[in-house]
């Protein structure tokens, strides 16, 4: 746990999906609470003593639409999902029946696999594919951004029950309006899974999903800075939208989510949820409702905007030319690396990034690019300015990582017995550590 921490001090933290928490919260996950069973919901657990646990989780579900400005009388919110991955297949378990057709972006063209996803193989990869029948929408090969003419099309075949939005390495706004006239047009519940861009939503500083869509799922760590987690937000009360599909209503002129919902999360997929974290995230969205949260996501885009500038300054290449939101996904192809090699460079130099498939490679055997985020750094106090020297350490990477492959290969054993003892990497390693400790770490320091 030491090293741990010290790695997280000492290290530049580039993973778009990754934060540091503050004091308060780890506080709250490392707390009695965890010696608590609550099975249930609020005002209906399985056990007894649970009346100031309800408290905790009220007050969490108060906080959750507070923090987004949604009236309770038009969404309900479900804060017990472990993970985002849990909270998505329990909305498909709750509105759904096995075999029910989902449709989602597909992960090399930046979506994530629990939306469903089959390997070129036929492999299913996620319990999305394996108990539903998923079909991918893809971006543009070309531009790199969703091609929503292609995604109509794709979904007037396929007649998804449900239509979801979101992704884990698209870098460009969402055109939530189109997705709902797609969904209407095809006669499906339109999800949006929000978990990289919860923390923009929240801050107004992106578009609405909830302006939208039907139900909005998402984790609470990553740009919200919360805890590991999951959240569900459905539509209650009035549905005043007049759909032409098929699916069922328990009546034509309300929203019947709620309970079916609330059912799928527990008892159908989960045990007694976690109140350390619920009210840790309880913390966190007192947080995210703050002027002081704003202006850290207007400072976590605007850092994105310095990388994605600097890195085009210096001739690389960008999926979709740079960035609407808190990422850039940069493609390695032209310069003659895989994605696996340059994390396991960077990683020797304390460089956290990940790995990530560009569209069109064959990213399940050697992604050809790797997705970089400003989350954390910003965390840390980091500006635009200190983006500029990150985006150094990066060119830099990339000369070892490409002087390595001239003499070791791209094999990765031989590629790795590279990395030992080498004098480049030992001496950016040690810039890096130097930049970093510059920068607070918070909920380490008192």
């Amino acid at each position: 746990m030491e090293l741990e921490r010290d790695r997280q001090v000492r290290g530049i933290e580039l993973i778009a999906s990754e934060n540091f928490v503050c004091r308060a919260v780890l506080e709250a996950l490392g707390s009695h609470l965890t010696n608590k069973y609550s099975e249930g919901h609020p005002g209906a657990r399985y056990y007894g003593g649970n009346q100031h646990i309800d408290g905790i989780e009220r007050l969490c579900h108060e906080r959750a639409l507070a923090a987004f400005g949604l009236d309770p009388a038009c969404w309900g919110v479900n804060v017990q999902p472990y993970s985002c991955t849990s909270a998505n297949l329990a909305v498909y378990t709750g509105l759904l029946l096995p075999k029910d057709r989902i449709m989602g972006l597909e992960p090399p063209s930046g979506g994530h696999v629990s939306h469903g996803y089959y390997t070129p193989s036929g492999k299913k990869v996620s319990g999305a594919s394996i108990f539903f029948e998923s079909l991918s929408y893809k971006v543009n090969p070309q531009t790199g951004y969703i091609d929503y003419d292609k995604l109509e099309e794709r979904a007037m075949d396929f007649h998804p029950k449900i239509l979801i939005c979101g992704g884990s390495s698209y870098p460009r706004e969402w055109d939530f309006a189109r997705m709902r006239l797609i969904a209407d047009k095809c006669g499906a519940v339109l999800m949006c899974d929000m978990a990289h861009i919860s923390g923009l939503v929240a801050a107004q500083e992106c578009r609405s999903p909830f302006d939208y869509c039907d139900v909005v799922t998402s984790t609470t760590h990553k740009n919200l800075r919360g805890p590991r987690g999951g959240i569900i937000f459905f539509r209650r009360g009035k549905n005043l939208r007049r759909r032409t599909g098929s699916f069922s209503q328990a009546d034509e002129n309300d929203y019947d989510f709620e309970d079916r919902i609330n059912f799928a999360v527990f008892p159908s997929m989960q045990g007694g949820p976690h109140n350390n974290h619920i009210a840790a995230l309880a913390i966190t969205l007192k947080q995210v409702a703050t002027p002081e949260y704003k202006a850290y996501i207007i400072q976590v885009k605007k850092n994105a905007q310095a990388l994605a500038s600097a890195l085009l300054r210096r001739k690389c290449r960008l999926v979709t030319g740079g960035t609407d939101n808190h990422l850039v996904l940069w493609d390695l192809r032209n310069l003659g690396l895989t994605g696996k090699n340059f994390e396991k460079v960077c990683e020797a130099c304390h460089i956290s990034i990940n790995k990530m498939p560009i569209y069109g490679d064959n990213g399940s055997i050697s992604p050809g690019g790797v997705r970089i985020g400003t989350p954390a750094m910003t965390t840390r106090g980091c500006l635009e300015d200190d983006f500029e020297v990150i985006a150094d350490f990066l060119i830099r990477a990339t000369q070892i990582a490409s002087n390595l492959m001239k003499e070791h290969g791209k094999m990765q054993k031989e590629f790795l017995r590279g990395l030992q003892n080498n004098k480049d990497i030992i001496e950016l390693r040690n810039q890096v550590e130097n930049f970093a400790s510059q920068f607070a770490m918070p909920g380490f320091d008192v």
